[in-house]
């Protein structure tokens, strides 16, 4: 059955869900990290053709993450919005400590 989520709120544990594996966090929390580093580069040194490099630095580190280490498709390509949404939701999760980095998360 092919389950639409109407909210975030619905769609988080899910998404949490495509995300226990330790390994697979920390690629998505470098990602995150590579993004909002390229944006401050291409901000301070005014380079804009960085900013094609966001999406490179962000999706590389989680597509690893899934395909070697959760073993799953990642989300964005059923779930775009909500996706982009939760990677930075799960980021900000792991920085006030709600989300472990590593060791595999329960079922939600």
């Amino acid at each position: 059955m092919d389950e639409r989520y109407k909210t975030f709120d619905d769609f988080y544990p899910f998404y949490l869900n495509e995300h226990r594996n330790g390994t697979c966090r920390t690629l998505h929390f470098m990602g995150s990290f590579c993004v909002l580093s390229v944006l401050a580069a291409a901000l301070v040194m005014g380079r804009w053709q960085l900013f094609m490099l966001m999406p490179v630095a962000g999706y590389g580190f989680a597509w690893v993450g899934h395909f070697f280490f959760e073993k799953n498709r990642p989300a964005t390509f059923k779930y775009p919005l909500y996706s982009l949404v939760a990677d930075w939701v799960m980021m900000k999760d792991i920085l006030l400590g709600r989300i472990p980095m590593s060791g595999e998360l329960p079922l939600q």
